[in-house]
């Protein structure tokens, strides 16, 4: 459905439309049992490493195409790899959670690939709809990543140096509420005519939605049976030949350590339940939780 009738003011700014197209959505996800249950601190390392997996292919799809776009002016206002890019900081957290071979061992599951393959789509053909990705993303994790980080680090034990929290830390922004308004100051002077500006709107609905059923898929996945974290189907089934491509020349295999083992076998969840609940509250609460606060 057209966002069109819901704003007879699109003179707006667009970080206000956007907020308001996404109300909807991100009241959906605000609403589910699964964010107040990750609130509560109820987190499984396993269900933390897909996410965190999910999350590598996504932002990997995402900078590559801001990357392509960053000197194209519908894009390039926006473009702060030095502050916000997370693909760096979700390989150390990869690597301190599944070992040197983490470009081996996670899976990329359906819905992750159907998100990465929109982010291609745009970058390549509609560059202007990066706008409504970038946004959704970086600064809904950048206002809610503090207190996911806090909860995740007391829930997994996780070190107080940050070893496997990489993702939540933004090292580049000294101060995250005037980054952010400067990140909206930038993207409301976009030019965009009202058709543009439509279409924007609408695909940051769409990020909301792809994000929701990367969460439904994990919720699938694990309520299905996992063995040790992983999904039951065999790794090529939930990896595609372009993600099997990109990883031809990434690290040799290696043996995680024992630390590391003793450390995921410990905190293994004794729930199928609560396993599941906790990887679709993570992403929930860092989409819809942030979004709040943006």
């Amino acid at each position: 459905t057209s966002v069109l009738p819901l704003f007879p003011s699109m003179s707006k700014d667009l970080s206000e439309l956007m907020k308001e197209a996404t109300k909807e959505v991100h009241e959906q996800a605000e609403n589910t049992p699964f964010m107040k249950n990750f609130q509560k601190g109820q987190v499984s390392l396993h269900e933390f490493k897909l996410v965190t997996a999910s999350l590598y292919f996504i932002y990997s799809a995402l900078e590559e195409e801001t990357e392509r776009n960053k000197d194209n002016p519908v894009y390039a206002p926006v473009h702060f790899p030095a502050e916000l890019h997370r693909k760096a900081a979700l390989e150390k957290d990869l690597e301190y959670f599944y070992g040197s071979n983490w470009r081996e061992e996670i899976p990329c599951l359906e819905a992750t690939q159907k998100y990465v393959e929109r982010l291609h789509y745009v970058g390549k053909n509609h560059p202007e709809l990066l706008v409504a990705h970038a946004y959704t993303r970086y600064l809904g994790d950048l206002s809610g990543g503090q207190v996911l980080k806090k909860i995740a680090q007391k829930a997994l034990q996780l070190p107080s140096t940050g070893e496997g929290l990489a993702f939540f830390t933004f090292d580049g922004v000294s101060n995250a509420t005037k980054f952010k308004q400067l990140y909206r100051s930038r993207m409301n002077a976009l030019e965009m005519d009202l058709a543009t500006k439509r279409r924007v709107l609408e695909e940051a609905k769409k990020a909301f939605l792809l994000n929701i059923q990367v969460f439904e898929a994990l919720q699938e996945l694990v309520s299905k049976g996992q063995e040790n974290g992983y999904p039951m189907q065999p790794k090529a089934e939930l990896r595609t030949r372009s993600i099997n491509k990109s990883h031809e020349h990434g690290p040799a295999p290696g043996k995680e350590s024992e630390r590391t083992n003793r450390r995921h076998t410990d905190m293994m969840p004794t729930s199928p339940l609560v396993r599941w609940i906790l990887a679709i509250g993570f992403l929930a609460t860092t989409v819809a939780v942030a979004l709040f606060a943006m």
